[in-house]
């Protein structure tokens, strides 16, 4: 068995980004097949999930909101567009693609809810309905405290680069 080279470093199996990467990957398996009968991806389901709870949604927003990079985001929205399950909302500011579901949009995340929900009540018994809901603000704390831990970091001044010497200069 191969010894590790660094003795501080944490096993595998008590790496915080392989554990949530496995519970995202298996959580993720638990709720696919109801979005997969809809001819749905899952970052379309995040966008149509996000926009279910708001009257309309900016792209930026939808973009952090649904942890999607702009550019997936364009053509999620020619997608769900070319669908009938979005469209876009007329805004003051041109800079800004503002988009809502459509009332076909509203009716696909109800049937996608429906049809889910009883996965979702089952995890809830097997795991423990407060459990979940714990596990589920923790996440959110953690996510926070890493997010101001990087804004912290960001927010020094970068030092600068040391100075090599290099022949004939200096």
């Amino acid at each position: 068995m191969p010894t590790p080279r660094n003795k501080a470093l944490r096993k595998f199996e008590k790496s915080l980004p392989i554990a949530l990467l496995r519970a995202r990957e298996t959580t993720a398996r638990l709720f696919k097949p109801f979005i997969d009968s809809h001819d749905l991806t899952m970052p379309q389901w995040r966008v149509i999930r996000a926009l279910a709870e708001a009257e309309a949604l900016d792209a930026k927003t939808l973009a952090e909101r649904c942890v999607i990079l702009p550019p997936s985001l364009t053509r999620i929205f020619r997608g769900l567009t070319q669908r009938g399950l979005i469209e876009p909302v007329d805004c003051t500011d041109a800079r800004r693609h503002m988009v809502r579901l459509t009332p076909e949009g509203q009716a696909l995340f109800e049937q996608v809810v429906q049809e889910s929900e009883p996965s979702y009540r089952q995890l809830a018994a097997a795991f423990g309905a407060d459990r979940l809901d714990t596990l589920l603000d923790l996440l959110n704390e953690l996510r926070d405290t890493v997010q101001t831990m990087q804004d912290d970091t960001t927010a020094e001044p970068a030092p600068e680069p040391a100075r090599r010497r290099v022949a004939g200069l200096r």
